[in-house]
């Protein structure tokens, strides 16, 4: 895990956003016909929707978290879910501690 990467990941609104929703998605997400909410994680056509962007917006957005290491996508049928990484957040942190 790059630090400077996930810094970047986390400076946009619209990502933190997402980590935030993805915290709790039983609260910030309607029930899904593939997939688990907690299990499986977030259907990135439902993330997209809240957020009121575009799937090709929003897919690019999951993948820089992803690519940071702060949320993990699970293939189901066509389509991608997300949740967060808690191993990976919880690693950025203790790393950003021991930085200070």
């Amino acid at each position: 895990m790059r630090p400077e990467f996930t810094l970047r990941a986390l400076a946009n609104k619209r990502r933190l956003r997402i980590l935030e929703w993805l915290k709790d998605p039983v609260r910030h997400f309607p029930k899904q016909v593939d997939g688990d909410l907690v299990r499986d994680g977030v259907c990135g056509v439902l993330i997209a929707r809240k957020l009121s962007v575009s799937q090709p917006t929003a897919s690019e957005h999951l993948k820089i978290l992803s690519q940071a290491g702060l949320v993990r996508g699970k293939r189901i049928k066509q389509w991608t879910f997300y949740r967060r990484n808690e191993a990976g957040i919880k690693q950025f942190k203790q790393m950003m501690r021991e930085k200070i």
